[in-house]
């Protein structure tokens, strides 16, 4: 996510690279906690891409700054998400 030149102090908003890289962490994630058996891949990617979506709009709504969210990584964002993966 360092490939942005968007002001770091601006809202967080990920470019679409930027959100396709946080799905697939989530979807790793998800594929880790299910042990990886075959078959639940495009499951766990759409679990992951509503989840991250719904990460990403709380992010804008508490107004999360780039520099914020990056200072708290994907991995600490991904630990607020849990409690949306059960969507």
């Amino acid at each position: 996510m360092s490939e942005h030149t968007a002001d770091p102090d601006a809202l967080m908003v990920p470019t679409a690279t930027e959100r396709e890289e946080m799905i697939a962490v989530a979807a790793y994630y998800l594929a880790e906690q299910r042990g990886f058996a075959h078959g639940g891949a495009g499951d766990d990617w759409l679990r992951a891409e509503r989840g991250i979506d719904a990460m990403l709009a709380a992010i804008r709504e508490r107004g999360v700054t780039r520099r914020q969210f990056e200072r708290a990584g994907l991995r600490n964002a991904l630990q607020l998400w849990q409690g949306i993966e059960a969507l």
